[in-house]
């Protein structure tokens, strides 16, 4: 009875929050709020060694409202010392890696320029951007902080308060960043800026412990923060044995899976899943897919999208983009 009025006092305070947003209908809450819509998360949305090029244009292909990864890597040239992040998955970096700006952001600049002159706010925002930084320097978190600050007219921005546990209402526009759940980003990203001035992405809540045997309010207790806005999954904290391992999808696994996007929601907190694929090895190997993340069929896939659907997660990542896209419609 105690965790149940807890959660529900935590809903009553996503409530109240729903108030702040201009423009919003108490009685209908915004499309891009925590539990309102489930996205495709095109996961590790890149090349790798120059190869999987048309990983970006695959994902854009399934249409918006969606969610892209980047992995961001702080490389140093031997020869000049210079050094810059790239879109990469971690070693070995050649240097020859795309940046951020080249590859994504300024691939991205039609749709956002379209929907700013077109706004319609309805769909907003049309595409989240996940950072997964792969290190952490601070000259790293900064030059993403400059580099997002000239892309401020795009971004989803909130105002940096004194009480950083008081969510502020968000500035939407068409693209939301999210980062990672690193106290080094925090301190780059929230405690940094200026009281008054713009947060420009948000961060994810610290997890207790990856564990499926763990009640959902133990493994993530704290709600919502201004800056920490998301809750981030691997697929074992539902089913303990992982993808590779995983047996038949059955009605505990469903409450289980259920009762960890609850306790998001009732939070104010999105919540993602990764990765979640489902296709024969050879075809995974030959497009750079984890092996780990294989389901081993595509039923046994289409079934934990289908119940990540019905659970109300807001981002489901995966390597088939197209293959979750038709799901979803």
């Amino acid at each position: 009875m105690l965790k149940i009025l807890a959660i529900g006092l935590l809903a009553l305070g996503v409530l109240s929050l729903l108030a702040q947003v201009p423009g919003l209908d108490s009685g209908s809450p915004a499309p891009w709020l925590p539990g309102q819509r489930v996205l495709l998360d095109a996961h590790n949305c890149y090349p790798y060694n120059g190869r999987w090029a048309d990983r970006l244009d695959r994902a854009l292909g399934t249409g918006t409202p969606l969610a892209i990864e980047e992995d961001l890597f702080w490389f140093t040239d031997k020869k000049s010392g210079r050094s810059r992040s790239v879109v990469s998955h971690g070693k070995p970096v050649s240097g020859n890696e795309p940046t951020l700006e080249t590859y994504f952001l300024e691939r991205i600049r039609p749709i956002m320029e379209e929907a700013l002159q077109a706004n319609p706010r309805t769909n907003w925002p049309l595409i989240t951007l996940n950072l997964d930084f792969k290190t952490n320097e601070p000259e790293h978190l900064a030059a993403i902080w400059e580099l997002l600050g000239k892309y401020e007219s795009w971004l989803c921005t909130a105002e940096r308060g004194e009480d950083s546990k008081r969510v502020m209402p968000m500035d939407l526009k068409p693209l939301l960043v999210l980062a990672g759940d690193f106290d080094a980003q925090e301190e780059a990203f929230h405690n940094r800026v200026p009281v008054g001035a713009k947060l420009r992405l948000f961060g994810a809540v610290h997890v207790q412990k990856e564990d499926a045997g763990m009640a959902p309010e133990r493994m993530a207790s704290r709600p919502a923060t201004n800056y920490r806005r998301w809750w981030n999954n691997p697929w074992k904290v539902v089913e303990k044995a992982g993808q590779a391992r995983t047996g038949d999808w059955t009605p505990e696994s469903m409450r289980r899976l259920r009762s960890l996007v609850d306790q998001a929601h009732a939070m104010g907190l999105w919540i993602r899943f990764y990765t979640l694929n489902g296709h024969d090895r050879a075809e995974g190997e030959s497009l750079g897919w984890d092996a780990g993340y294989n389901f081993g069929s595509k039923e046994k896939v289409l079934t934990r999208w289908r119940a990540a659907i019905q659970a109300g997660v807001d981002f489901v990542a995966t390597d088939q983009y197209e293959d979750l896209a038709q799901v979803k419609r």
